[in-house]
């Protein structure tokens, strides 16, 4: 009988959790990243979901190093976990990328180990092969990088989703700068999976880079037909009127409505369309 307190006061800090991360969830598929890990922050007991969703928060606000240290608790806590040791390796990516010539070495390392762990743990995680192919595709050698391993992991990837695959195959061939097979793999790709704007988007780009602009807008508007006044399409449509340097009325209005949506963690972060903005008034 004496056990009964403590008992009840474990069972009492473990549900308490419960609400709380499902409250800082909420906050965080609302973009409210500060106020979901001020939440996360308060609960006593802290276990893996709890560390993992702290470390996205962190990440989201390009808070990466602290991203790293919270994600590594994660990876701790649930070792088997493929989503952990996924978004610690995009954490340290993006460490990478901020890094000084010295100390991103060692974090892109880190990134492509994790990567590497999260399909070790789930060889059917779209998105980690995804980053994995990403990474092999744009690193160099000696940081693990390699077409040959990209080319496999593609193949990975067609294995899951056949559309993936196809736009894969589209990305090895563009790196080839062999266009008329990367666009005939972004129109399989697009068959695969008709509803998916995703792929008319990259096949837009695509057309875009070679300077196809007519076909590259049209491209655009089919893409309109099926998700219309979809926040990604609005930036993804003004990122590529920016990058080919034209039509920039447009593109200043498409991201000024896109800054008044109301966002998801999936779409790109409001200051990164702010940057593009500055870039379309010629700031």
């Amino acid at each position: 009988m004496k056990s009964l307190p403590l008992f009840a006061a474990l069972t009492s800090i473990a549900w308490a959790s419960g609400p709380d991360l499902d409250a800082a969830r909420k906050l965080y598929n609302l973009t409210d990243f500060s106020r979901s890990l001020q939440t996360l922050q308060a609960i006593p007991q802290k276990d893996a979901a709890v560390y993992e969703l702290m470390g996205r928060d962190y990440y989201m606000l390009a808070e990466y190093k602290k991203a790293t240290e919270v994600l590594e608790k994660a990876v701790a806590a649930n070792p088997g976990n493929s989503e952990c040791a996924l978004w610690l390796g995009r954490a340290y990516g993006r460490r990478a990328e901020t890094s000084n010539p010295i100390s991103a070495p060692g974090q892109a390392s880190k990134a492509r180990q994790f990567f590497e762990k999260a399909v070790q743990l789930n060889p059917r995680n779209l998105d980690a092969l995804a980053d994995l192919f990403d990474y092999y595709l744009e690193a160099p050698g000696f940081l693990g990088g390699g077409f040959d391993k990209a080319q496999a992991t593609a193949a990975q990837i067609a294995g899951i989703s056949q559309a993936e695959g196809y736009a894969a195959q589209a990305k090895l061939a563009e790196r080839h700068k062999q266009f008329s097979s990367a666009e005939e793999q972004l129109h399989r790709a697009i068959e695969a999976a008709p509803q998916q704007i995703g792929k008319l988007i990259d096949l837009a780009r695509l057309l875009a880079k070679q300077g196809r602009y007519q076909e590259s807008d049209q491209t655009v508007a089919r893409a309109e037909k099926i998700a219309p006044n979809t926040p990604r399409l609005l930036f993804d449509e003004a990122d590529i009127y920016v990058k080919s340097g034209r039509r920039l009325d447009m593109a200043r209005t498409l991201l000024e409505r896109y800054l008044g949506c109301q966002l998801t963690p999936d779409d790109p972060p409001r200051s990164d369309a702010e940057k593009l903005l500055r870039k379309a008034r010629g700031a």
